[in-house]
Formats: structure tokens, sequence, C-alpha cells
């Protein structure tokens, strides 16, 4: 069977745990090239010992490799900023580009919830961990009942923040809050992302919020089944994913002030909500590079894993 060939440009923690995954179990994908910027860096070292081509001179090393024009999909696991330089110069190539930056230059993807409309982009979004954590969650309520606020909390553990990922803080909330409204469908979407400095390090922990409407009991019983629902389908893909406990949907008191959090508040229009939906999720990770409490990097490769993979499929089948 031919497999496509696939680059990872970043040799951080997130490009390195994603070599990993593509050599151990990619179905339809053969890693041909690891591309950084530091020449000591440990990713690069690794690839280098299981064989794969690697560079330290980034994009321009990479057209320079051998192989490159057999090369089908790029990973892009750098940062915003570097990814916007790397797909003015990939695109125009022809390369494919996963993206797992907050850049958000392609259409934003969570393959739980909207992967086949976006099969066919030049340059695939993975949001943020968080947001892959998060989203398939408020989009589970959305399409059941309309979310008027959506409020994700993302908890990783310090040491599994590299440099890429704290230098794109700001652009996390912003991607993530936006991905929120746009693929889970909420009126109006926030972030927030806590970086647990606790020793030992603590596992990733996400609480999503839902505000809704659902006064009929038999309305809650569906959010619920449908959050569960969701769950096992992102557990498909990274199974280190789980509720930690049953969805809690309570009734909000009415002198409780959620006016201001609504997105039509400055009109003072709107119905108010009624209900809040509390998930709380845990996300393993696979210990493929970093320890298991790592699950932020295993949410996020296994996303753009799982892309990769029905894209190369999907050429496979030509």
């Amino acid at each position: 069977m031919s497999r496509t060939k696939v680059a990872i440009i970043g040799s951080g923690n997130i490009g390195t745990d994603l070599m990993i995954k593509t050599l151990r179990g990619a179905e339809h994908l053969e890693t041909a090239a690891m591309v950084g910027i530091d020449p000591a860096s440990d990713g690069l070292a690794r690839a280098a010992r299981l064989g794969v081509p690697v560079t330290h001179e980034g994009v321009d090393g990479l057209i320079a490799l051998p192989g490159f024009d057999e090369i089908g999909i790029v990973f892009d696991a750098t940062s915003a900023k570097a990814h916007r330089a790397n797909a003015a110069r990939l695109i125009p190539l022809g390369k494919r580009l996963i993206d797992l930056t907050p850049a958000a230059i392609g259409p934003y993807v969570v393959p739980a919830v909207n992967l086949d409309e976006h099969l066919g982009a030049p340059d695939l979004n993975m949001v943020t961990c968080g947001g892959q954590a998060t989203i398939p969650v408020v989009a589970a309520v959305s399409r059941v009942v309309p979310v008027a606020y959506a409020e994700i909390v993302a908890s990783i553990a310090s040491k599994s923040a590299g440099p890429g990922t704290r230098a794109n803080i700001d652009e996390f909330t912003e991607t993530t809050s936006a991905a929120i409204e746009q693929v889970g469908g909420a009126r109006r979407g926030k972030a927030i992302i806590v970086l647990n400095p606790a020793e030992p390090p603590l596992m990733m922990r996400d609480t999503v919020f839902c505000l809704v409407t659902a006064p009929d009991p038999d309305v809650r019983e569906e959010i619920r089944r449908s959050v569960e629902q969701m769950a096992a389908e992102v557990a498909a893909y990274v199974p280190g994913y789980r509720l930690k406990q049953r969805v809690q949907i309570t009734e909000i008191p009415g002198d409780q002030p959620v006016g201001t959090l609504l997105a039509d508040a400055a009109a003072g229009g709107g119905a108010r909500p009624t209900h809040q939906v509390s998930v709380f999720l845990e996300v393993e990770g696979a210990a493929h590079y970093l320890p298991a409490y790592a699950g932020n990097l295993d949410i996020m490769t296994s996303a753009a894993l799982r892309v990769a993979e029905r894209i190369a499929a999907g050429k496979a089948d030509r």
C-alpha cells in the first residue's frame, strides 16, 4: 500500500510526540522529515536516531531536502507567527498543511465535529489543545439546544507547556474562543488556560460551562446523552479522553446576573438562559514522549494525526 509522505516542522514537545505517533501507529503515513531550528534539540536528535531525515535550517532546509517533492502533508508544530511564514512558503509549492498552532489561517478543524467539511482545505487549523478537548462538548450541547454562552477552562501541567505553547498564550484564548462559536455553535465563547505549576505535575483537566434554555427534563437527559456520545467519539482517537463525572445540569437562580455574558447583552435583548450545563473532563496522555500527565500534547497530536490519516486514506482510495 502506498503511503503519503509527511514532514513535521517543529522539534519541540508537540512535534516530537507527533513524530513518535506517526512512526509507531500511522496506517497511511510515512514520516519523511523532521524540521527544527535548534541543532541541539532533543526532537531532532531522536528523529535522527530513528532514521528520519532531519534539518535544523527551518523551512529552507526542508525545501532543500532530497525527496521534498514527494512530501504531501506538512504538520506545523511551531508558533502562530512562524506558521504564517511557513504557510506562505509551502502552500504555493502544493503542500497540504495541518497547523497545530493557533495561527488560524485555515478553517478550524475538530475531528469529532467537522472534519468531513474541510478535508479539501490547503491549510487546516487544529485550534488548540483546550479547543480539541472542549469544543466537541459544546457542539454536543448545541446540537440539542441553542447555547447562549460557553466558557471553557483548560488546566495543563506547566511542565508540559514548551516555549511554543507559552509564546502562543494570547492566540490560544483568541483562537479557542472563536472556534467555540464557529465550530461549537455557541453564540458567545470564552476560553481560559491555566499552566499549573504543581509538583508532581497534574493531568490535563478541562471544564466546560454552557448556558442554555432547557426547562424540560427530557431535553436535559438528551443533552447528557449527546455529551456522553460525543465523549466516546473523541475517545476513539484519544484513548485517554474521558468524562470525570456525570454531566451536571442545574437551574440558574433568578437573581444570578448572567446577562453580561450573553452576545446580545449590549443591546439588552435575548432570552435569559434557564440552566447551566457543567462538564468536567480529563485527558490522560499516551506517554509517547512526555509522561501521561501531558494530555494536552496527546489530544493535539492525536487529532492532527486523525486528520492526516483521513486525507491520506482519501488519496489511497483514488
